[in-house]
């Protein structure tokens, strides 16, 4: 960007950054340094209705999204106001838009020249320039202007970036998952440049239709520029409309449109990321270029059918959605058995049904979500997602070496990638390493402060048995999502663990009836009944897990918390041993997991332990 000096350039006194600063700091207009918009073709055919109502209808008209068409106003885009007595609402004739566009807009995004009566003044104008410029550059030579510009440099610089969800504008909300999937896969090219920090998608979707302005989304995410933009498609026609902004000053300094058939999607994500990581200025080696380059035509069909099944695998996991998304993905790879996103968010949703959290089984789910991501990387041998996949599964199978191995490939690949901090952190709380997996977890949360939510931290803190901080984390979560199975189940772990099982108890229940009865959080509210004086209930609802495994699979992991609660201790073996022949995602935490406090002493608990190679 004009006036911002790269890493490693001359600062002295022919260092065009410094004049560019200087030029800025003493001018009196700044409008100058804003960068060219590629105007966004023939507007609408005006209809009848000459009128535009409201900011939705102006920001349709115009193609953009409500918060652009909001900052153009303050450049002078005519829009007016019915007052009322407590509110005001906007309204824009077409005409007025119309003429503003064709030349107001164009006026505003290119160097203005001076007014004819304005003549007169150039020559004062540009002594008064030169002279503030000759004395900057003595006061340059001070090391106070000297320090403050260094900072001004430095804070110019982007380091950290988040791609906000692209608008859907398609007038049709069943085309929300192009627009959803066309964000993820400009993040994920992004998040491919090792000196850019880049939000990932779980945490930029909290902030779909937000009414938050840009400082106040970067705020929360602590980046230093935002990506917003819009998504519209017409039959196989898909335009994209993206846009830089300066977090700090709200500064609009880069925007373009791009206009593809759906089936170039691939050649399209990579012209928008390869021109935002030209804008941002961030040093980009020969392989991260190659791979933000790389394209290939795909189908329209394909890419739709992966696109609907990592929207399907977006929603609330369970095994309804979790089939939905195997469907759509079998179906993209069906007719084209080339493209490895599709084998990856297989990978992705067969991983999800071997948890216990949704009760899949596990030995039937982690051999095809192993053999998709293999398939993955052997046609993109550099997808750090499937490195992670590879290593949580290997982690579950207790082949721990190689589950290291590939947690520091994926790191090597992204050093910035917080999932695969996040999933080295679960390694390292394995091997009883707790405090640097409270360290890891910690990296990812500052990587990505809401895709690693305080449930994955709080896990951490409850192995490194630092109760009052897990729940703290956890509170946390629930006062934003006071639905969250997951966080509302090790919520119950510390509440138990921390000897508060009365208080567990409701916050169970809930768990229960938010995540449809998993099995897993029924086991664990069996413990909580049973220690809390309530045995009777305890036992109504571990007949009920019993009865559902006689219907359908119930994972042995649900057992075990239960019948530990009741104090029924062979039993509880008896379910670690069905559970070791499960290769149940309890068993990896056998070292450091707190329940198993009052059997650690047993022998068979040592075997146990020596089995799974935790020794």
């Amino acid at each position: 960007m004009p006036g911002i000096a790269r890493p490693g350039k001359n600062r002295g006194w022919d260092c065009p950054a410094v004049w560019a600063t200087i030029l800025t700091t003493f001018s009196p207009d700044r409008t100058s340094m804003a960068s060219k918009t590629q105007q966004p073709g023939t507007l609408p055919e005006s209809s009848s209705i000459e009128r535009l109502d409201s900011w939705k209808e102006i920001a349709a008209y115009l193609k953009r999204d409500e918060r652009t068409v909001r900052r153009w106003e303050q450049e002078g885009m005519p829009v007016h106001r019915h007052m009322h007595k407590k509110q005001a609402s906007v309204y824009a004739h077409k005409a007025e838009i119309d003429v503003w566009w064709k030349t107001g807009r164009q006026r505003l995004e290119s160097p203005e020249p001076a007014p004819e009566d304005d003549k007169r003044f150039r020559p004062w104008l540009l002594a008064a320039l030169t002279g503030a410029a000759v004395l900057a550059l003595l006061a340059f030579t001070t090391t106070g202007l000297r320090e403050r510009l260094s900072k001004r440099f430095a804070a110019a610089n982007i380091h950290s970036l988040a791609v906000l969800p692209l608008k859907n504008l398609s007038g049709d909300p069943a085309q929300d998952y192009l627009a959803d999937g066309m964000t993820e896969e400009l993040i994920g090219r992004l998040a491919g440049i090792r000196n850019l920090r880049v939000i990932s998608r779980t945490s930029v979707m909290r902030f779909k239709d937000t009414q938050l302005l840009v400082p106040e989304i970067a705020k929360t995410l602590g980046v230093d520029a935002v990506v917003e933009g819009s998504v519209m498609r017409e039959g196989n026609q898909i335009r994209v409309h993206a846009q830089l902004i300066r977090a700090a000053t709200d500064e609009h300094f880069w925007s373009e449109s791009y206009d593809r058939d759906l089936r170039d999607v691939l050649a399209l994500q990579s012209d928008v990321a390869q021109a935002i990581a030209r804008k941002v200025e961030v040093t980009v080696s020969g392989e991260e270029h190659h791979r933000l380059a790389a394209v290939r035509p795909v189908s329209p069909d394909v890419y739709e059918n992966y696109l609907k099944g990592k929207y399907a695998l977006a929603q609330s996991i369970n095994r309804t959605t979790a089939d939905q998304s195997i469907a759509y993905f079998n179906e993209a790879i069906r007719k084209d058995p080339t493209f490895a996103p599709s084998y990856m968010g297989l990978a992705n949703a067969y991983s999800e049904l071997a948890t216990v959290f949704i009760g899949g089984v596990a030995k039937n789910e982690r051999p095809r979500a192993t053999a998709a991501a293999r398939k993955a990387l052997e046609l993109d041998p550099d997808l750090v997602e499937a490195h992670v996949l590879l290593g949580n599964i290997a982690q579950q199978q207790w082949r721990w070496a190689e589950a290291e191995a590939a947690y520091r490939r994926a790191l090597e690949l992204s050093p910035n990638n917080a999932e695969a901090h996040s999933a080295f952190a679960y390694w390292l709380v394995s091997q009883g390493r707790t405090e640097e997996a409270v360290a890891s977890c910690r990296r990812a949360r500052e990587l990505d402060p809401l895709a690693i939510s305080g449930s994955d931290l709080a896990w951490m803190l409850f192995y490194s048995r630092r109760y009052d901080e897990a729940a703290q984390e956890l509170h946390s979560v629930l006062a934003a999502r006071p639905d969250d199975a997951f966080a509302l189940w090790i919520l119950g772990f510390t509440l138990i663990a921390n000897h508060h099982s009365e208080e567990a108890v409701p916050v169970l229940e809930k768990g229960v009836s938010a995540s449809e009865h998993s099995p897993a959080i029924m086991g664990l509210l069996v413990h909580a009944y049973a220690q809390a004086g309530r045995r009777p209930d305890a036992l109504r609802l571990l007949e009920e897990l019993k009865r559902r495994k006689q219907t359908g699979y119930v994972p042995a992991a649900a057992f075990v918390p239960a019948y530990l609660g009741l104090d029924e201790y062979d039993r509880t073996f008896f379910w670690l041993e069905e559970g070791y022949k499960e290769q149940s995602n309890l068993l990896q935490f056998l070292k450091v997991h707190p329940p198993f406090d009052p059997i650690r002493n047993d022998p068979r608990f040592a075997d146990l332990v020596r089995r799974v190679g935790l020794d």
